[in-house]
């Protein structure tokens, strides 16, 4: 095995990836089944707990070696302490424009409950005190940014894109089911474009996937659709690249933060200067493989996830197709890549 391509200049300390967000404290149940009924107790035969919300995106990116900076909001609590120290303390994330909220303000609090392939969530929160431009101010130099775009414009994005960070974008469910094509005014400033085949159909008002990529096309260089068990397809315009990748056989523990893992999978690869199939099939390979662990956030499973399932691909004589689909990792996984991560710390419950 070779290492892979380096991740920015020997000597330079700028971030890889830019990420700001809100960030959650999550705690996951799985194996359920079903959900439970009013007056109803139920019991889940496994349970996980840790960082969630834009930790799923920083610590996905870190674990993969790229320099990640956070900016989000801290509550001054257990959960918001054990948050910044797995973060930082664990995964090596730069939380220096990151902000401790005053007193009163507390880390809010996620309920997944992981449901087959899907999973359900409940909330215990507020607004935090510092909006994402506030927390970036005027953006430091970064290779790369990890946007989700909403409905406001976000002048931070504008003025990373302006002095060359390169903008991978995301965009979450419309719960007035409007759709408004205005949002897509925002992919001027983008390098890519990653959202699911729900949201792409929806914005673009078309009626498949491939449609809803075509139309993308036309509005940012790199477009992506995911399209959950059916795998991802993608255009490159600047190289002139289409891609499709399905999706792994996987039996779903926990779908927790399996598309961020996907988002900054794909940041990793096009850093690194990978064609674009690759790039795909490793943003999917590293998604799914997310999902055979508790959580969203500690469930990525950085170089060390992939060389342990790569071990067992070129070990398993009836894995043929799979080492011919994949069989760029043997290019691509560093040399001397550790254990996959570890399972998460202990919590403060």
């Amino acid at each position: 095995m070779s290492e892979p391509l380096p991740h920015g200049s020997p000597g330079d300390t700028a971030p890889d990836v830019l990420l700001t967000g809100l960030l959650f404290y999550d705690l996951v149940f799985t194996g359920l089944g079903r959900g439970p009924v009013p007056g109803e107790e139920i019991w889940a035969r496994g349970m996980g707990s840790g960082p969630g919300g834009i930790a799923n995106l920083a610590v996905a990116a870190a674990r993969f070696g790229l320099r990640t900076s956070l900016a989000t909001v801290f509550g001054d609590d257990l959960y918001g302490r054990y948050c910044r120290e797995v973060l930082a303390g664990q995964e090596g994330i730069d939380l220096s424009p990151s902000r401790t909220a005053p007193t009163g303000w507390h880390t809010p609090v996620t309920v997944s409950l992981a449901l087959r392939a899907d999973r359900a969530l409940v909330t215990g929160g507020a607004e935090p005190p510092y909006g994402q431009d506030e927390l970036i101010g005027d953006p430091p130099a970064a290779r790369s940014a990890l946007v989700h775009i909403g409905p406001e414009p976000q002048d931070w994005i504008a003025k990373a894109a302006a002095s060359g960070t390169r903008i991978f974008a995301d965009v979450g469910w419309d719960p007035s089911q409007r759709w408004s094509t205005d949002l897509l005014d925002q992919l001027s400033r983008c390098h890519a474009f990653l959202p699911n085949e729900a949201e792409a159909m929806a914005y673009t008002r078309t009626a498949t996937p491939e449609a809803a990529l075509r139309a993308l096309t036309d509005l940012v260089p790199v477009a992506v659709v995911t399209r959950g068990r059916d795998g991802a397809i993608a255009v490159d315009q600047d190289t002139g690249e289409y891609a499709e990748a399905d999706a792994l056989d996987i039996d779903v523990l926990d779908a927790t933060g399996a598309g961020d893992v996907f988002g900054a999978s794909f940041v990793a690869a096009t850093l690194a200067g990978w064609p674009l199939t690759e790039r795909l099939r490793f943003a999917v390979l590293a998604s799914g493989l997310s999902t055979r662990r508790h959580g969203g956030a500690l469930a990525a499973p950085g170089w060390g996830g992939v060389a342990e399932w790569w071990r067992e691909v070129v070990a398993d004589p009836g894995a043929g197709e799979r080492r011919r689909t994949y069989g760029f990792l043997a290019d691509r996984i560093p040399v001397g890549v550790g254990p996959p991560p570890p399972d998460a710390p202990a919590t403060p419950l």
